[in-house]
């Protein structure tokens, strides 16, 4: 099991929370793929699960990522 500090994913994003959520849509984004493809992935990285590659990803600066702001809806 790999562990990841907040100060870790704090670096990378400037926030803890922002790089949760990044990991988080990342790692969902992740799910959507083929298995045999998130599978050689895994097996290049050395992951089981699409949290902690995602994570892995995020924290070695590999994944990059822009927020976009929402735009309200007039009512």
């Amino acid at each position: 099991m790999e562990i990841f500090t907040p100060q870790e994913v704090a670096r990378e994003t400037g926030s803890k929370y922002r790089g949760i959520l990044v990991a988080a849509k990342f790692a969902r984004y992740l799910n959507e793929f083929p298995r045999e493809v998130v599978a050689q992935w895994e097996l290049r990285d050395g992951v089981k699960k699409l949290t902690t590659l995602s994570l892995q990803k995020l924290t070695t600066g590999e994944l990059t990522f822009r927020e976009l702001r929402r735009r309200r809806t007039e009512a």
